[in-house]
């Protein structure tokens, strides 16, 4: 298929894995994420990649350049310019968080799937 059609707020609240790839182009790429009761998605920055963030369920804490923070929940959007180093941080402690994130350009594989976060460290350590 051409490009990415679909219901992205269907298949987000569906995701139970950490990280899904959906869809990889030159410019840019889809991503959903769940991350568990208190799960944080860990300090990063991209240095050549503007993020997008939309929450679809549940509620998250943006913490930018370590000290910036923002609550963000169902229904709204995030964008993180490139070089912002920039955590996501599920603020419940029994309910999962659900997002979709777009990075342009691409930052993972293509038909990533990490099920965990552990998964996910584990293959950024060997894709360094």
């Amino acid at each position: 298929m051409t490009g990415y059609i679909g219901s992205i707020e269907k298949q987000t609240l569906k995701n139970n894995f950490f990280r899904q790839v959906l869809f990889t182009g030159t410019h840019c790429q889809l991503v959903v994420m769940c991350l568990q009761p208190a799960e944080e998605i860990g300090n990063e920055v991209h240095q050549d990649v503007d993020q997008f963030f939309r929450i679809e369920e549940g509620e998250a804490k943006f913490v930018f350049n370590g000290s910036e923070e923002h609550l963000v929940k169902d229904g709204e959007a995030v964008v993180v310019p490139a070089g912002t180093f920039h955590n996501v941080i599920n603020t419940s402690k029994t309910k999962h968080l659900r997002l979709y994130t777009l990075y342009s350009p691409p930052n993972h594989p293509d038909g990533t799937v990490h099920k965990t976060k552990a998964e996910a460290e584990a293959a950024e350590e060997h894709h360094h």
